[in-house]
């Protein structure tokens, strides 16, 4: 049976530039725990920008709030 993986997806607001995440809830808890807004980095263009957990993974927002 395979881990249950979350997927984080979000788009850079300077350059447009999407990325896409699939991580494993320790992976989801050591990076961004049980936060509101993800602080992020565009490979890209290295800009640094805030997305809301809400938008870039419903799914564990949604799980997060639950505890």
């Amino acid at each position: 049976m395979s881990k249950k993986r979350y997927e984080i997806k979000t788009s850079c607001p300077q350059c447009g530039c999407s990325a896409l995440s699939h991580l494993s809830r320790e992976e989801m808890m050591e990076r961004f725990g049980d936060v509101p807004n993800v602080e992020l980095e565009c490979s890209a263009c290295m800009a640094k920008y805030t997305a809301g957990m809400k938008d870039a993974c419903p799914e564990w927002d949604k799980e997060c709030r639950m505890k």
